[in-house]
């Protein structure tokens, strides 16, 4: 919330997004990676993971590829079906960004918290 109810900014909010890129400012990953990155390590299928976060298996999987190949190094392994099915699961280097990623996600977010209120305290008293 931007203010006090009857405040002129009360219904304005502040929302960002944080994407990691290369230097020629090619998208890594983003919310949508990173949202996938957190589901296959909580349901250990990318197929699961693909359906939570409303996209096709090909996409995702897509989305992991790129991320990968931009990073340079793997971000999910695979274990091919059998008699149980197949599992995916993030490897070692995947476990670290997406935990270094989402305490980034949370200073960000304290910050901008703290900024922004300053920011609309300052416009709401105009």
């Amino acid at each position: 919330m931007a203010g006090s109810r009857g405040d002129k900014y009360y219904d304005v909010f502040l929302d960002y997004r944080v994407w990691l890129k290369t230097v020629n400012n090619e998208g890594i990953m983003g919310e949508g990676c990173f949202g996938l990155l957190k589901d296959i390590k909580l349901s250990g299928s990318l197929k699961q993971a693909a359906d939570k976060q409303e996209m096709s298996y090909r996409k995702a999987w897509g989305i992991v590829r790129k991320s990968e190949d931009l990073l340079g190094f793997k971000l999910v392994d695979k274990q091919r079906g059998g008699k149980d099915g197949g599992h995916s699961y993030l490897t070692p280097e995947g476990e670290d960004l997406i935990s270094a990623y989402e305490e980034l996600r949370d200073d960000i977010t304290q910050s901008i918290k703290r900024v922004t209120k300053k920011f609309f305290n300052k416009i709401n008293k105009q």
